[in-house]
């Protein structure tokens, strides 16, 4: 047997049970008398219709940390290989609204995607061609390992026909399969192989008149009434897509695969096609789709939610995968109020992995997003502080954001801190866009007036004061002397008097870093209703 590492059995993590979960099956295959022949394949699957977005980038990196997990689990002693798979067979079914030269595109409706001109230019030979390449540099550009695999480039190359030519001889069985999902009407005219017409290139949803397994040829009529034969191998025909889903598996002898709940219904088909063409499925996993703020699923086409671009306009990639780490059989919702806090939390990890035992790090979500070299960071103050700094000084430059950082944390500085300073240009940027707009200051009532008096006096009488904690025993020790209960409604009014918003950070850190006597003027401005006008 082999020697697998002891922690990696044992881990928490989800990544680790999947990994788990595909040794396991390679495993029965061995029982089974067809061990694995190859490297472990693990696959993710691309619609090319459109742009890649969020949930490609989700997909990618989930199946990467299962990678890295299974790699750490057999102590590397089984290769593997990651390949994407750009369904760019596909008949083009409605032309998007989101390209131009629409008129153009829509005389080519029906075909192929990768037989539609390139609507931006010249540059790519297909519509399929510019979104693979697309595709490409967006996962380039996160330094995924993969490999591209294109759909036509399987069905033309012959890949493809060995399984094709097995669907044809269980075309029945397929049939028995995919029939009972099907409504009266479609079950009339449905096939599992659709033609491409030799005349018009269009990918056609026809009946079959005849099907012959041992000619591995199909026959129907053609959009002009035509009775044709064409063989199914070679590209002259491609698979219904979920017939091509489990054909896919058995062809290309993918181990492992996650897809969106959306596709759960349909899992159990896909099995068993893999299954009648002689292969068995691969370990499967389904995430959770994201909401939008207000709890609706994410929509390409609607608009809704955050693209992958945003996000990194306002963080760091790492924060992105850490949110497509956490409970990814949850739905969550993907808006931008998620952003500072997903930051924070990719901080808090980082800062505690140097400390943790190697299981605790093995289940820290930066040791998978960092594929076990997990960098050493030195983070002095949290993503938002920065932004209720951003606030308070009205920062629109680094320059004077950094002016505050030095002096709090004097051995920091954009050369030394480069993570640091990136979240500098970040919280300015988040601020001005999402932050600024909302802002609402209120006047003080008396109490609040009195207390807010009493802490400006106190900070004068501790001017020099610079140790965060000490600031917030002071900042404490007013809110009680003036009964404020509980004492969280002292906090509240420091927020929305002094910053204008709901929440913030640790007071007394927020003072350490602004600086005690700033905070003294901020307070004789709110008290004077300045802030109110603004």
């Amino acid at each position: 047997m082999m020697q697998l590492n002891e922690l990696a059995l044992s881990a928490k993590a989800w990544p680790f049970e999947q990994a788990r979960a595909l040794y396991k099956r390679l495993e029965q295959m061995e029982k089974a008398g067809k061990p694995k022949d190859g490297p472990v394949v693990f696959e993710t699957g691309y619609g090319p219709s459109g742009l890649p977005h969020i949930g490609t980038f989700g997909e990618v990196v989930r199946t990467s940390m299962v990678r890295h997990a299974f790699h750490v689990l057999t102590n590397h002693q089984i290769p593997t290989r990651m390949i994407c798979v750009s369904d760019d067979m596909d008949g083009m079914r409605k032309v998007p609204s989101n390209v131009p030269n629409q008129e153009t595109l829509a005389t080519h409706l029906g075909k192929p995607l990768s037989a539609v001109p390139d609507p931006f230019s010249n540059e790519y030979e297909s519509f399929a061609h510019h979104n693979n390449a697309r595709l490409r540099a967006f996962l380039d550009g996160f330094g995924f390992e993969y490999e591209f695999l294109s759909a036509t480039e399987l069905y033309k190359s012959g890949a493809y026909d060995a399984m094709l030519l097995r669907a044809l001889e269980k075309f029945d069985e397929i049939m028995a399969v995919m029939l009972p999902t099907l409504g009266a009407e479609r079950q009339a005219t449905y096939s599992p192989f659709l033609p491409i017409s030799p005349k018009t290139g269009k990918v056609l949803y026809v009946p079959m008149k005849s099907v012959n397994a041992q000619d591995g040829t199909i026959t129907f009529d053609d959009e002009d009434g035509t009775e044709t034969t064409i063989p199914v191998t070679g590209g002259h025909a491609k698979l219904q897509w979920k017939p091509d889903f489990g054909m896919r598996w058995a062809a290309l002898g993918v181990d492992f695969e996650m897809f969106g709940k959306d596709h759960q219904d349909n899992a159990p088909i896909y099995s068993k096609i893999c299954k009648i063409l002689g292969v068995r499925p691969p370990t499967q996993y389904v995430y959770e789709l994201f909401l939008d703020e207000k709890g609706e699923k994410i929509s390409k086409s609607k608009g809704n939610g955050i693209s992958v671009e945003e996000w990194l306009a306002y963080a760091p990639a790492e924060s992105l995968s850490l949110y497509q780490f956490q409970k990814p059989r949850v739905a969550k919702k993907l808006y931008f109020d998620v952003i500072p806090k997903t930051v924070d939390e990719y901080l808090q990890h980082l800062a505690a992995f140097p400390s943790q035992d190697e299981a605790q790090q093995m289940a820290n979500p930066v040791w998978h997003i960092h594929e076990g070299d997990v960098p050493a960071v030195d983070m002095p103050v949290t993503f938002a502080l920065l932004l209720n700094l951003v606030s308070a000084a009205n920062a629109a430059e680094k320059e004077t954001l950094w002016g505050f950082i030095s002096r709090y944390a004097p051995e920091a500085s954009a050369d030394t801190h480069p993570l640091l300073d990136r979240l500098v240009g970040y919280a300015i940027r988040y601020y001005q866009d999402f932050v600024k707009p909302h802002k609402t200051y209120r006047a003080p009532d008396e109490k609040e007036r009195a207390a807010l008096s009493d802490l400006a006096a106190r900070l004068g009488e501790n001017v020099d004061e610079t140790d965060a904690k000490e600031l917030q025993n002071l900042v404490f020790a007013v809110g009680k002397d003036h009964e404020f209960e509980p004492l969280r409604a002292w906090f509240g009014t420091l927020y929305e008097v002094l910053l204008g918003q709901k929440q913030g950070p640790r007071f007394g850190s927020f003072i350490a870093i602004y600086g005690v006597a700033e905070t003294i003027s901020l307070i004789e401005r709110a008290l004077a209703g300045e802030l109110v006008k603004t």
